[in-house]
C-alpha cells in the first residue's frame, strides 16, 4: 500500500452539532456531555460541541465540558464567518467562539457565489474579505483552526474561479484545514475525485484539505472515502450518520472502511478502539432514545446476521465465504439467526472488561449467551446499560440472588393522588425491605412515582450503606417497545447514574412501567455497593 500505510487521518466528529438537525434526535447537554465522553475513548480527534453563538444549551455544554477530562479528544466550537455589517472584532459570533475556550475553532463561509448574492445579498468581494478577516481574527485563540468551505462542490461547478478564490483567502487567514463541503448532498464520488484533484493541482499538494459530505444522494461515506483516496486527510461525520434530511456520513462506516479497507491509520482505528465501535453506535442511539438501525454496514445487528442454509452452511466452515471483515474487529459479533452459536466472543470479551474470569470451553459462556438472548426477546437492551449487563453475568457465573444479599424486596407501593386538575400530583412511595436480618418501612414523597421510589429506598438503605449518599441519578429515559399496541404495550426504562468517580447505566423492561423503573433502581444501587465492596476489598 506504500505511502497510504503511513499516512494518519484526522476524525472530525459532528454529532453533537450537526447530528442533532435530524429529525427526532434532541440531546440535553448531559445527553452531549455522555457523548462526547463515549467518543474521545473511542478515539475521535475532534469532537465539535456545538455553536455557541445560536443557543444557550451549546453554550451550557461549553462551560460544563471544562470540567471533564479528555484522554485523546480536542473540543472544537462551530460558528459562521462574521456578519458583513460588523469588523471581525465586533461580531457577536466570533466573541462566543472564542469565549467557548475550546482548542479548536471551527467556521464556515460561502463557496459558490449563488449564496453570496442570494443569501448573504452581498458583493463577491466582500464575502472574501468575510473569509479572510474572521480566521484571521480567530487565528491567535485557537490551537487548531478549520475552515469549512460551505457548498463547495455545487460552487465549484458553477464557478471554479471564484470557489478556489474563497480557499484562497482562507489560506491567508491562518486556517489549518480547508474542509471542502458537500452540503447539499448531489456530488457524486467521481465528481468528488475530479474536484479535489484540480483543487490540488491549482492551489499546490502541500495544502491540507478535509472532506464534509452529506447523504441526500446515498453516497456520503463513499464521498468521503474517495475524497480521502485523493489527498484529503481529514473527514468529518457523525455516529450513525446522524444529521439533517438524509444525515451526514456515517464515521461508523467511514473508520473501519479507512483502516481495514485501505491501509490508512486514525486513533479510533487502532485495534482496542476500534473494537468498541459497535458499543458507541448503539450507545448513541440509546442517548437519543431511538431504537437502534439493525441494517447498518459493521454496527447493525443484521451486518453479520446470517438465515439461509447456503449462507450458515458456508461461514459454520469459513466465515470469510459471506463475512467481508471479521465482526470482532469493530466490536460485532456473527448471529447464526436458527442456532445457538452466536455471541460468546461477545461474553468473553464483557468479561474481560469486568474482572470476570471465564475460559471459551466454560459451561456458563453458553448459559450467559442463552440467558442474553431471552432478555433481548424479551426487550432488554444493554449498550447503554453495561451495569446491568455486569449484573446479570455476576449473578450466572456466581450464583448470586438478584440483589446479591444486600437486601430483599418484600413489597412496594406506589400512590399517585390528584384532587384538581390544575393541582401537581402529589406521589408517595412505601417500601418494606429486608436488610442484614431487619425489616425496614419508609415511606417518601417525590417528583413522580420513580423519584419517590428512590426516595424511599435510599432512606431505608442509607443507615446501611453510607456510600449511597452520594450516588445521584442523572436521567431517566422510557421507550415503548413494539408488540402489543397502545397502554398495552412494554417499556423499556433507562437510568443513568453516577457518583464522585464514575456513570453507569442500568435498564428494566415491563408491561408496567413502575416495575421496569424499580428493576433499573435496584440494579442502580447493586452495582453501586458493589463497587464500593470491591474498593473496601483492594484497599484491605
Amino acid at each position: 500500500m506504500g505511502e497510504k500505510d503511513k499516512a494518519y487521518v484526522e476524525i472530525y466528529d459532528t454529532t453533537l452539532r450537526d447530528g442533532t438537525q435530524a429529525e427526532d434526535v434532541n440531546l440535553s447537554v448531559e445527553d452531549k456531555i455522555q457523548v462526547a465522553l463515549k467518543l474521545d475513548e473511542l478515539g475521535i480527534d475532534y469532537i465539535e460541541g456545538g455553536w455557541p453563538g445560536s443557543n444557550p444549551k451549546d453554550v451550557q455544554f461549553f462551560r460544563e465540558i471544562r470540567n471533564y477530562h479528555l484522554g485523546w479528544a480536542k473540543i472544537a466550537a462551530f460558528g459562521s464567518t462574521h456578519m458583513a455589517k460588523y469588523r471581525a472584532e465586533e461580531d457577536p459570533n466570533l466573541r462566543a467562539l472564542i469565549e467557548a475556550q475550546t482548542p479548536v475553532i471551527t467556521i464556515f463561509g460561502k463557496t459558490w457565489d449563488v449564496h453570496v448574492r442570494d443569501a448573504l445579498r452581498i458583493t463577491l468581494e466582500r464575502n472574501l474579505e468575510l473569509i479572510r478577516d474572521s480566521l484571521a481574527y480567530l487565528r491567535p485563540h485557537a490551537e487548531r483552526l478549520f475552515y469549512d468551505a460551505e457548498h463547495f462542490f455545487d460552487g465549484f461547478k458553477a464557478n471554479s474561479d471564484y470557489a478556489l478564490a474563497t480557499l484562497k483567502k482562507a489560506i491567508e487567514g491562518g486556517a489549518d484545514c480547508l474542509v471542502l463541503c458537500d452540503t447539499n448532498g448531489g456530488t457524486l464520488p467521481q465528481e468528488i475525485a475530479e474536484i479535489i484533484k484540480e483543487v490540488r493541482s491549482r492551489l499546490g499538494k502541500d495544502i491540507s484539505l478535509g472532506i464534509h459530505a452529506h447523504n441526500d444522494s446515498d453516497t456520503a461515506v463513499a464521498n468521503s472515502l474517495m475524497a480521502v483516496s485523493v489527498g484529503a486527510r481529514h473527514v468529518q461525520g457523525t455516529i450513525n450518520g446522524f444529521g439533517e434530511r438524509c444525515g451526514n456520513a456515517n464515521l461508523c462506516s467511514i473508520i473501519p472502511g479507512l483502516v481495514l479497507k485501505m491501509g490508512f491509520k486514525c486513533k479510533a482505528g487502532e485495534p482496542e478502539r476500534l473494537r468498541r465501535l459497535t458499543e458507541v453506535s448503539r450507545f448513541v442511539f440509546e442517548i437519543a432514545n431511538l431504537p437502534h438501525n439493525k441494517y447498518l454496514p459493521y454496527v447493525g445487528r443484521s451486518a453479520f446476521a446470517h438465515k439461509g442454509g447456503v449462507h450458515v452452511s458456508a461461514v459454520s466452515r469459513n466465515p470469510e465465504t459471506y463475512e467481508h471483515i471479521r465482526p470482532e474487529l469493530v466490536g460485532n459479533s456473527q448471529r447464526i439467526l436458527i442456532s445457538d452459536l452466536a455471541g460468546k466472543s461477545n461474553v468473553l470479551y464483557k468479561a474481560r472488561q469486568f474482572g470476570i474470569s471465564l475460559s471459551a470451553e466454560d459451561p456458563v459462556v453458553k448459559e450467559i449467551v442463552v440467558r442474553l438472548k431471552e432478555r433481548e426477546n424479551e426487550g432488554y437492551q444493554y449498550e447503554a446499560a453495561e451495569a446491568s449487563f455486569e449484573l446479570l453475568m455476576r449473578r450466572i457465573v456466581e450464583g448470586r440472588k438478584e440483589t446479591f444479599g444486600f437486601f430483599d424486596l418484600i413489597s412496594f407501593r406506589v400512590l399517585d393522588v390528584k384532587r384538581l386538575e390544575d393541582e401537581r400530583s402529589l406521589v408517595e412511595a412505601t417500601v418494606r425491605l429486608k436488610v442484614r436480618g431487619e425489616e425496614e418501612h419508609t415511606a417518601a414523597v417525590g417528583n413522580g412515582p420513580v423519584n419517590a421510589l428512590d426516595n424511599a429506598v435510599r432512606k431505608a438503605l442509607l443507615a446501611f450503606y453510607p456510600e449511597l449518599a452520594d450516588m445521584e441519578l442523572e436521567d431517566y429515559k422510557v421507550r415503548v417497545l413494539a408488540g402489543e399496541p397502545g397502554t398495552a404495550a412494554k417499556v423499556r426504562v433507562l437510568i443513568q447514574s453516577k457518583d464522585g468517580e464514575d456513570r453507569w447505566g442500568t435498564v428494566g423492561v415491563s408491561h408496567d412501567i413502575i416495575e421496569a423503573s424499580w428493576q433499573a433502581l435496584v440494579d442502580a444501587i447493586i452495582y453501586k455497593l458493589l463497587k464500593s465492596r470491591r474498593k473496601r476489598l483492594e484497599a484491605a
